[in-house]
């Protein structure tokens, strides 16, 4: 397991872009018969992927990062398969996730392993995972059983869909949010105008885009504005002081994943464009 300690507010206004990425983007995800982590010390935040061929692959923790060998002793879990269908097995109990399919894992879960359906078209699992201070049960959410709401406008290029997959009201969690943004063909922004939420940090990993196109994710202060240019299936950390928004050179996918103090869909600290620099 990687681990990244990242800069405060004040220290990212001082780096170029290689610093940029080397600290807030997350490259190497979903690569075939892996699972990769990351572990990042805003909120204790931890993202990967797990793409399982042949051989399932098994979570597990690390004593060095974690002080811990069982991934889920003090932790919660959220996965959503981007992939083919596969299936998630946890002590013992399997829970079969198609495409855009969530499953929300307890703390104290000890036994689990990811597998693919089709070695050949394997399950491409999103995992992030935040502290737990309790149990909850595990369970699987259905992309077609998701809160779904409908936002933006055509003349701004920002309609997109958002579909609430880990969240209250479907569920309880300790501290993890999770979901998906859809944009519509000839749509390209999201979050505009951005916001801001102290509250909380939030994870996004970008998808659905073709090999020669880019989305352009905006972060930082309003008035110290960096970007950072991502291609399919990266993700970035954006820290609880930094706004974020995003344009692509196509219409894009994307899932958000929070953790915090909050886990109100609507705590937004909106942006006065004004203020944006």
């Amino acid at each position: 397991m990687e681990t990244r300690y990242l800069p405060n507010d004040k220290a990212y206004q001082r780096m170029n872009t290689a610093e940029m990425r080397e600290n807030f983007l997350v490259e190497g995800l979903f690569l075939p018969g892996e699972l990769k982590l990351l572990y990042a010390d805003v909120d204790r935040a931890i993202v990967g992927s797990a793409v399982p061929l042949e051989t399932p692959l098994i979570l597990k923790g690390s004593i060095q990062e974690m002080a811990t060998e069982i991934f889920a002793e003090r932790r919660e879990v959220g996965a959503i398969n981007v992939g083919s269908t596969g299936t998630i097995e946890v002590d013992g109990e399997s829970f079969k996730l198609e495409h855009g399919d969530a499953l929300y894992i307890g703390k104290g879960s000890v036994d689990i392993k990811f597998s693919s359906d089709d070695s050949s078209a394997p399950a491409e699992y999103y995992l992030l995972s935040f502290p737990a201070h309790a149990a909850y049960p595990t369970k699987l959410i259905k992309n077609s059983e998701g809160e779904v709401e409908e936002l933006g406008q055509a003349g701004s290029a920002n309609m997109r869909r958002i579909t609430k997959l880990i969240h209250p009201g479907a569920l309880d969690t300790c501290q993890i949010v999770m979901g998906i943004t859809s944009l519509g063909s000839g749509q390209v922004w999201n979050t505009m105008p951005p916001h801001l939420h102290p509250r909380r940090m939030e994870i996004y990993m970008y998808y659905d885009l073709e090999q020669d196109q880019r989305v352009f994710h905006l972060m930082g202060k309003p008035d110290e504005i960096r970007t950072l240019t991502m291609k399919n299936k990266q993700a970035v950390i954006s820290p609880s002081w930094s706004m974020h928004s995003a344009a692509g050179t196509s219409n894009y996918t994307f899932i958000w994943g929070m953790g915090g103090e909050n886990q109100a869909f609507t705590d937004m600290d909106f942006i006065d464009m004004e203020t944006l620099r």
